[in-house]
């Protein structure tokens, strides 16, 4: 299939524009690069710079004979979208619809969504399945979910079938070491963590100890980016091969403490870097973990990268590599 891949010189993207590669795909990279690194491509593949909310969008994938988009493209920093929605609303959800109805123009029929697990916002029940409460606590968590409510509509009306893939926390590289996770600025916990390892910041802050939790500290569900890759592929083409517009959580169903995060990685890179123990942030539940049944049962997807220290392994391989992230 011919793919265009939005935001695919970024973090979950450009991993998932070399699995494509490897699968037998064509993905054709769209990005504006405020948050991406075309040193993250592969070469041979097509890269154009523009905005998903151009509107000569339309006329890129009719000419290019696009068959199915995936779509990654969005500001994605929790804070950052308490402080200044406005460009989470302009970016995520203006922007997102305008790549909609581009798509619905050039009669598009495939669109594979990436959306986030901030849906559920304080899950009543863990592990957390796809018909959980919505609730979102934060406005990157809204606008995502805004995005799954168009392509609803867009879907019933339309005929534009979807599958919105929630993640939990994308963590990892290639196992190449060639690409891997470079956010200006960092806010995920194993690459701070790593961070740490390399020198690069004083120490790691861990935030709350007195959850209820098996050491105190937080318990999320890591999932390894490329297991994520994988994902998308497998979506694309159930929908390729008729399946119905559907929402799959992601994640690898085990939860670890931000302190075994911490112990892991010390193990890991063999150095004993500096931890500093904080108090609780405010709306960080204390556990956060996905059931991905329903994926494995329709999709046949397995997490299999997913093991933490290969996680934290991979990643470490990335940032040794490349200790100031792409062409820095």
């Amino acid at each position: 299939m011919k793919i265009l891949v939005t935001g695919g010189a970024g973090y979950i993207g450009s991993h998932t524009v070399r699995a494509l590669c490897k699968a037998g795909h064509t993905p054709i990279v769209l990005d504006n690069l405020s948050c991406g690194h075309v040193e993250s491509l592969p070469d041979g593949v097509e890269f154009i710079e523009m905005d998903i909310a151009d509107p000569s969008l339309v006329n890129v994938l009719k000419d290019k004979g696009i068959e199915g988009i995936m779509h990654f493209a969005a500001h994605s920093q929790v804070g950052e979208s308490m402080v200044n929605p406005a460009i989470y609303y302009e970016n995520n959800v203006v922007g997102s619809y305008r790549l909609i109805e581009s798509a619905r123009k050039a009669g598009i029929k495939y669109f594979v969504f990436s959306s986030t697990a901030a849906v559920y916002g304080e899950p009543k029940v863990v592990p957390i399945k796809e018909d959980s409460e919505l609730n979102p606590t934060n406005v990157y968590g809204r606008t995502k979910l805004m995005i799954e409510q168009m392509l609803q509509d867009y879907s019933k009306i339309y005929g534009l079938r979807y599958v919105a893939l929630r993640y939990f926390n994308a963590a990892g590289a290639d196992s190449s070491g060639e690409i891997g996770e470079d956010h200006t600025p960092e806010t995920h916990l194993i690459p701070l963590i790593l961070e740490a390892a390399l020198g690069k910041r004083e120490a790691i802050t861990i935030f709350g100890t007195d959850y209820d939790t098996e050491d105190g500290t937080c318990v999320r569900d890591y999932i390894h980016v490329n297991d994520l890759a994988s994902a998308h592929i497998l979506s694309m083409e159930y929908l390729r091969d008729g399946g119905e517009s559907n929402v799959f959580n992601l994640g690898s169903g085990s939860g670890f403490s931000v302190q075994s995060i911490v112990d892991t990685t010390k193990a890991v890179t063999e150095i004993d870097f500096n931890v500093i123990y904080g108090e609780r942030r405010a709306g960080d539940p204390g556990t956060l973990i996905a059931s991905s049944e329903k994926a494995q049962t329709v999709l046949g997807w397995k997490p299999v990268h997913s093991e933490v220290k290969q996680v934290i392994g991979d990643a470490w391989r990335w940032h040794q590599n490349h200790p100031n992230g792409y062409g820095k």
